[in-house]
């Protein structure tokens, strides 16, 4: 390159191109490009899952072992409702279909409809005890400080974990007729009458005793979950109830109520459901007895079908205990429908 001026005009041109390559668009006073932006393609060997696949793919384990524990049995109980399967038919092993017969032999004994109003009171009585003194006891732990908060959370616990067989047990010995507690506690007040008082001798002093121990054993499901609850309640609705003047009874039904509604609505039918197929509590403190006075639906189809051999009619028993939660939770359904659509 030479450095007369000729020579530098003369150099100018030829770096030009090199320069204008290396400057932007933009700077070049050309719009940017107006095509579609580069897609990222996933790589080769990995194809995606069609769209709403997955979440059935996560919940295929649960539905398959449900089908299996629950509506796998459902199925040969329904269809064993329709057999004639007695002591006969369980040693030869042959298949007698009857139809509607045992569903017909039920609903035409009146035995079968004593049991069905008495597990009905007796579930309704159970309940409201259990949501009544749940509610108050959590209401408690609201108010409480820590460590007497922790002290009855604690034992609210351990008396929800107490094994069935061992609270039966305990409360077998606090009603014994000889060595019990109650009996007891009642001398020792200065009652006559409980030397050796048989409190399992009535059909309802047996259903009250076990009333007391599913309450006792039901109280800290509710009273826990109450807490919980009322945790995720602002203290500013509180305060603005307290500065128009209303009492505790009025706050619980202005402020508490509507915001746990929910809360009292699914577990006041989870108790419904829990205490009307209890079992093992009413079997195990005496066997439905004195002379079947304190069977329940449950304990009816056991004893129908374990102890008198009649596995057909304990089917059709099971199979319209569950109609009557269906049609109890069918209640409950158009509660929470009727709640959506005013939401």
């Amino acid at each position: 390159m030479t450095v007369d001026s000729q020579g530098t005009a003369a150099a100018a041109p030829q770096d030009a191109p090199g320069r204008a390559a290396e400057m932007p668009n933009t700077q070049k006073g050309q719009p940017p490009p107006s095509g579609p932006e580069e897609v990222l393609q996933p790589p080769r060997g990995r194809r995606s899952l069609p769209a709403g696949v997955l979440p059935y793919l996560l919940v295929a384990p649960a539905l398959l072992s449900m089908a299996a524990l629950l509506l796998y049995p459902l199925i040969r109980n329904v269809i064993l409702s329709f057999q004639q399967l007695d002591r006969k038919e369980f040693i030869t092993r042959e298949t007698v279909w009857t139809g509607f017969d045992n569903y017909t032999k039920l609903l035409t004994d009146p035995d079968f409809w004593t049991v069905v109003v008495r597990s009905v009171l007796f579930t309704g009585a159970n309940v409201f005890l259990i949501m009544v003194l749940g509610t108050g006891i959590g209401l408690l732990l609201n108010r409480l400080g820590k460590k007497m908060r922790l002290v009855l959370s604690l034992s609210l616990m351990l008396a929800w974990a107490m094994p069935i067989v061992a609270s039966v047990t305990v409360f077998r010995w606090l009603f014994d007729e000889q060595f019990g507690v109650v009996n007891w506690l009642m001398r020792t007040l200065g009652f006559s009458g409980y030397e050796q008082h048989n409190w399992f001798e009535t059909g309802l002093s047996t259903l009250t005793i076990i009333a007391v121990l599913l309450v006792w054993g039901s109280i800290p499901f509710v009273a826990l979950n109450m807490y919980a609850g009322l945790t995720t309640i602002g203290t500013e609705l509180y305060e603005a109830a307290k500065m128009d003047g209303a009492n505790g009874w009025r706050t619980f039904w202005a402020v508490v109520f509507p915001n746990l509604k929910p809360f009292f609505m699914i577990t006041t039918f989870l108790e419904i459901i829990w205490i009307f197929k209890a079992f093992a509590q009413v079997y195990a403190m005496n066997a439905g007895g004195p002379d079947r006075a304190s069977e329940t639906l449950p304990v009816f189809a056991y004893i129908e079908g374990v102890g008198q051999f009649h596995y057909g009619m304990a089917a059709a028993t099971s199979v319209l205990t569950i109609v009557l939660l269906l049609a109890a939770m069918s209640f409950y359904f158009r509660l929470i429908l009727k709640q959506e659509e005013e939401l």
